[in-house]
């Protein structure tokens, strides 16, 4: 940070402040103490009612800790719960007068009143359907931001908010038509359909090859990596070269009118993409592929399981079925596997709990087994017989005792081979959009929609291209230092602090509480930690603050200092 630039790098008041808040450290994560533990009661059944399956996660899971001789970690506090659970559920920290509502429902039920609150918020379905946007079409590249990603996020909130079935947004991802301003789901495809055919085999082949689409629905919706599998045979499972293009043939038909700008390109213009089903092209359902002893054989469209593409008759013949039906018939052998429920399920849990049962998510075979099964396979089992139902998974997953747990570990759970057991809950850094939208709360800054909009975007896009993507998979931020001093060092931060003599959340709250030096600092420690500072906290930061006003005519002055150092925290940047 230029301290030219910003007076919130004056040495004396920043040094004594990052003394008293070890800033980037951990003094700040939660205490260790917690409330004694008391009997989850389920909410009120939707699909079904999640009573059975939070006790069969509580069972098996106390089952392991028994049986390796584990002691949990102590409940979490009940303000790091909502902090936790904002985060998890709708994408940003509480706001102090959530967190009000919620210390003021009785203790016994307040945390599955707040999951309710949460689930039936309007940021619920902005959240999932930013997170679904990026696991659909990662967050660089012509997809990755502007127009296309904006409008199939947009597609995919409306699919959250009307607590759409989680197979039935998969089927209109696969066989999606029509053009990307009328039915945006038809990105999803469009973004990974790879390389042109050779020159000369477009009406063997196809348009494109449709390779990146392949291994990301694989990965996606059945947990399994085919990737590799499209120059080999698996090395440690019992997937063939033969099982991905046998996927692959499925999708040969499909065609793109309009081309998207070229990745790099920081002036983009997005033109409309139409996609559709060629017929004419790849009647047979059938592409060749090249083996490792430069061998080239057919593979037709078959699925992993080894069901082969429906045939219907046209005039006493046999023929594939073609155009969208074929792509129909994918959707239906993908939602139909075993795998689709299991592999949400596994997706799901590792987003609560930042791993899962299954590590990494996207990874089933032979040769990496879930640590825990049997709740794994009664977990999908249910999920599959209750409809899909995003809601209830969340609630099965959030009332859970494990999801209740403390980060804080003991001498039985603080190696690393016991985080599989989920006995505490393990600290993860927040993504680049929760770090924006909390920064937005905890600064109270005042913008138009399209101002915020562009802010955002300008965010992702410092943010993403330091850190870049991986060959088109999501994208893993995990709070390194050289993010947090990107945070630290940023302009913009400073100017949201100290917006104006009169603006942001800063002048409100001194203005509100009337030089109350005490008060002021409770305030700041709930709106950026969403809890109130312990007592020696307290009094450490009040006598510096003091101090500090001294040598400062400007009474906002520490307090933006303290705003910012709360901001620069790990406590803030992690969700623990």
């Amino acid at each position: 940070m230029a301290h030219s630039a910003c007076r919130c790098a004056r040495p004396g008041r920043l040094l004594s402040l990052a003394g008293i808040l070890s800033l980037g450290g951990s003094l700040l994560l939660p205490s260790a103490h917690a409330a004694q533990k008391e009997t989850a009661k389920a909410p009120p059944a939707t699909g079904g009612d999640p009573t059975e399956v939070v006790k069969l996660i509580d069972e098996t899971l106390k089952s392991s800790w028994e049986d390796n001789k584990i002691t949990p970690a102590l409940r979490c506090e009940d303000h790091e719960f909502i902090r936790r659970a904002s985060l998890d559920i709708i994408g940003r920290i509480a706001t102090p007068a959530e967190i009000k509502t919620y210390m003021d429902d009785p203790a016994k039920d307040r945390r599955q009143k707040l999951i309710e609150r949460l689930l039936k918020s309007e940021d619920y379905a902005k959240n999932w359907g930013n997170i679904w946007a990026n696991w659909l079409l990662t967050r660089t590249g012509a997809f990755g931001r502007g127009q296309y990603h904006d409008g199939t996020q947009l597609w995919l909130e409306e699919q959250f908010s009307l607590n759409k079935p989680f197979h039935e947004i998969v089927k209109a991802l696969i066989t999606a038509e029509g053009k990307n301003t009328d039915n945006p789901a038809v990105n999803f495809i469009l973004a990974h359909v790879g390389e042109n055919s050779p020159k000369g085999e477009e009406r063997e082949g196809g348009q494109f090859t449709m390779v990146p689409i392949t291994s990301r629905m694989s990965r996606l919706f059945l947990g399994i990596q085919t990737q590799c599998t499209q120059c080999h045979d698996h090395p440690f499972g019992k997937l063939k070269q033969h099982h991905f293009w046998g996927i692959n043939a499925f999708l040969r038909q499909v065609r793109r009118e309009g081309t998207p700008p070229l990745p790099g390109n920081r002036m983009m213009t997005f033109g409309p993409l139409t996609l559709r089903d060629d017929v004419t092209v790849n009647e047979d359902a059938q592409v060749f592929f090249e083996t490792r002893n430069a061998k080239l054989l057919p593979a037709k469209a078959q699925f992993i399981d080894g069901t082969k593409i429906t045939s219907e008759d046209h005039d006493g013949k046999k023929v594939p079925i073609q155009g969208k039906a074929r792509r129909e018939e994918l959707a239906r052998l993908i939602i139909e596997h075993p795998n689709f429920p299991k592999a949400q399920v596994n997706r799901m849990w590792a987003h609560f709990f930042a791993r899962g049962f299954v590590n990494p998510i996207d990874d089933f075979h032979e040769k990496n087994e879930p640590s825990h099964p049997e709740l794994l396979e009664a977990m999908a089992k249910r999920y599959r017989h209750y409809g899909f139902n995003q809601k209830d998974l969340i609630r099965w997953i959030c009332n859970s005792e494990a999801y209740n747990l403390s980060c804080v570990s003991n001498k039985t759970n603080e190696k690393p081979e016991a985080e599989q057991l989920f006995s505490r809950m393990l600290p993860k850094a927040m993504s680049p959009e929760e770090l924006f939208e909390s920064l937005m709360i905890a600064t109270g800054q005042t913008m138009t929609k399209d101002e915020k909009s562009k802010r955002r975007a300008d965010w992702l896009g410092n943010l993403i291209s330091n850190f870049g993507d991986d060959e088109g998979n999501e994208v893993s931020f995990n709070g390194t230092v050289v993010q947090a001093l990107m945070m630290m060092n940023g302009s913009d931060l400073n100017t949201a602090i100290a917006p104006g003599k009169d603006e942001g959340n800063v002048a409100k709250i001194v203005k509100e509480h009337k030089g109350n030096g005490r008060a002021i600092v409770r305030e700041l420690y709930l709106l950026t930690l969403n809890r109130p500072p312990a007592t020696k906290e307290l009094e450490k930061i009040y006598q510096a603050m003091q101090q500090m006003r001294t040598r400062d005519k400007d009474i906002m002055a520490p307090y933006q200092d303290l705003l910012w150092a709360l901001l620069n925290s790990n406590e803030f940047m992690l969700n623990h």
